[in-house]
């Protein structure tokens, strides 16, 4: 994997970069939907490729482990070819999943073991196994196996936790350099930054993180609960201390808003279930505020869902016929909702690294921050 510079605004840290993947390009900065099962919910490959042009999606570690399993994949060639998908992809390590599975699960230094949420076996996700899957599953980026904290976190226990990460990747690291990968093409190993809000557990990780000369770089454990305020502290912190020549990945972030500002913070890469869950419940992010699509003040609403798209779904579906659609939980109505969001979400990043490479990007951030969160 290889990352170039292109620009860098001139009032914040924000930065526009390439990655460069076996399975091609992804200019950042970058939203990647995320395909927990090996689809995005309620999207076809086609239209991911076609509608919304994501350059990059997320497969899940865990989830695809349990099912369809590891001796699928592998006799199908790895997730991409299973999947029909041509563009890169990332896979988390499984640690969230870890994490929000805490009355099935034991940490241990050996590793983690938990109970599956589908029929109840049990598995032990090491440090090493983590590497092994995920060369199993074959995305481009994989991600190191760790602990993320909750929120709040007791300092004690986020002291002694990123301790136990950072064990852990060096066996990550370890297994990752001493294997090859499974389908001819190369895979990348990106740390994850840990520490709760602490900024000195932050700045002891980062710096931990950023000595082991990766290619990449993450920042996990922000997306738990903690006030937006903490995440961006944290998150400047972090990025004033990871190389400025690899790229940074904000771990499960978040709102249009989130993305801006941490986009203004130095972050290259961000994904996050919001649009396509929201899409799900009738929530519609646009360019002029949000709209819950399930109100009555829709319900004769005849104009398109976004006149100024150029995605089709939104020029020429209304947002009564898509009220209609949620209010009667028909399945087109999540497909239309989850398309458009998942288009907004591109669409935002695309413009703020056209305003970053205009050397605009800070007043047009302080801009579009005070409307994304109106309702409409």
């Amino acid at each position: 994997m290889k990352f170039s510079l292109q620009a860098n605004d001139p009032l914040s840290k924000a930065r526009a970069g390439t990655v460069t993947t076996a399975h091609g390009e992804i200019q950042t900065p970058i939203f990647m939907p995320v395909g927990t099962a090996g689809t995005v919910k309620a999207v076809h490959q086609r239209e991911l490729k076609d509608d919304i042009d994501a350059k990059i999606i997320l497969g899940n570690t865990y989830h695809l482990y349990l099912r369809p399993g590891l001796e699928t994949l592998e006799q199908a060639g790895g997730l991409h070819k299973f999947i029909g998908w041509d563009r890169p992809i990332l896979t988390d390590s499984g640690g969230y999943q870890v994490y929000s599975l805490s009355k099935v699960r034991k940490i241990k230094e050996e590793g983690v073991t938990f109970h599956s949420h589908i029929d109840g076996s049990k598995h032990l996700f090491t440090p090493e196994y983590a590497m092994d899957i995920q060369r199993t599953i074959g995305a481009d980026i994989i991600m190191a196996f760790d602990e993320c904290t909750p929120y709040p976190c007791d300092y004690t226990y986020a002291a002694q936790s990123i301790k136990m990460t950072h064990r852990w990747l060096k066996r990550c690291c370890e297994r990752f350099d001493t294997t090859e990968p499974k389908y001819g093409f190369d895979q990348t190993l990106f740390p994850i930054v840990q520490g709760s809000v602490y900024k000195d557990l932050r700045i002891k990780s980062a710096e931990f993180i950023a000595s082991m000369g990766r290619e990449g770089n993450a920042i996990g454990g922000l997306s738990v609960g903690e006030p937006a305020e903490e995440m961006y502290a944290m998150t400047e912190v972090v990025c004033d201390i990871l190389p400025v020549e690899k790229p940074r990945y904000l771990m499960g972030v978040g709102t249009p808003i989130n993305i801006l500002e941490n986009i203004a913070l130095g972050v290259d890469m961000f994904d996050c279930v919001m649009p396509t869950r929201n899409a799900r419940n009738g929530m519609l992010f646009t360019r002029n505020g949000i709209i819950n699509i399930r109100n009555k003040k829709w319900e004769n609403d005849f104009s398109p869902l976004d006149a100024e798209s150029d995605l089709h779904a939104d020029q020429v579906t209304s947002k009564a016929y898509l009220r209609h659609l949620v209010h009667s939980k028909e399945m087109l109505g999540a497909q239309i909702a989850t398309l458009h969001n998942l288009h907004f979400y591109l669409w935002l990043v695309k413009q703020a690294r056209e305003k970053i490479i205009a050397g605009e990007f800070y007043e047009w951030k302080n801009k579009m921050v005070k409307i994304l969160g109106n309702k409409l």
